[in-house]
């Protein structure tokens, strides 16, 4: 289960693009970020201190050593909650209104990919299916994509001289009616 410090910070819409940033190119320099987002660099480092005091984000070495610049990187890659994990009911409502904008965010993504599949070099898909299970069940499932996302984001070869654009992977698992 996340905490809430955590849930909170990641659903402030630009810390969730310097995550998302910082997920697909690795650590950044301040600067590189404010620029990325067309942000001042103290709104930028505001953003990462408070990603930092929820065990989102760290501070590392420039990779040039120059001590002069800031450079950071995600303490960790992927994020898992459900409003039913809370007992305070403030908690719970933030982490539902978390997980309200957190849809509307991956909505949003998959409208515009539609208004511009067409034109897009690379095909989508989508998924889905229905079954009968338990809450320990759906839990297991969401472990096991969680860990063949990582398996597969891991295995691709950046190196390879391919050329790659971002892809965006989301699903959802909840209960139903029939």
């Amino acid at each position: 289960m996340e905490h809430i410090s955590v849930i909170t910070a990641i659903s402030h819409p630009l810390r969730r693009r310097i995550v998302d940033r910082l997920l697909l190119h690795g650590a950044s320099q301040v600067g590189t970020l404010a620029r990325a987002f067309d942000a001042q660099v103290g709104s930028i480092s505001h953003h990462l201190r408070m990603l930092q005091k929820a065990g989102v984000v760290e501070q590392v070495d420039a990779p040039d050593g120059d001590r002069r610049s800031s450079w950071w990187q995600l303490a960790r890659r992927s994020f898992s909650w459900s409003a039913a994990d809370f007992d305070s009911p403030a908690d719970a409502l933030m982490a539902r209104e978390a997980e309200r904008a957190n849809l509307r965010r991956q909505l949003e993504r998959l409208q515009r990919w539609h208004r511009i599949s067409p034109d897009s070099e690379l095909a989508g898909f989508a998924t889905d299916t229905l079954a009968w299970a338990t809450q320990e069940e759906l839990t297991a499932l969401m472990d096991r994509l969680t860990a063949l996302l990582d398996d597969w984001r891991g295995g691709i070869d950046t190196e390879d001289g391919k050329e790659r654009v971002p892809v965006y992977f989301f699903a959802h698992g909840f209960p139903t009616e029939v």
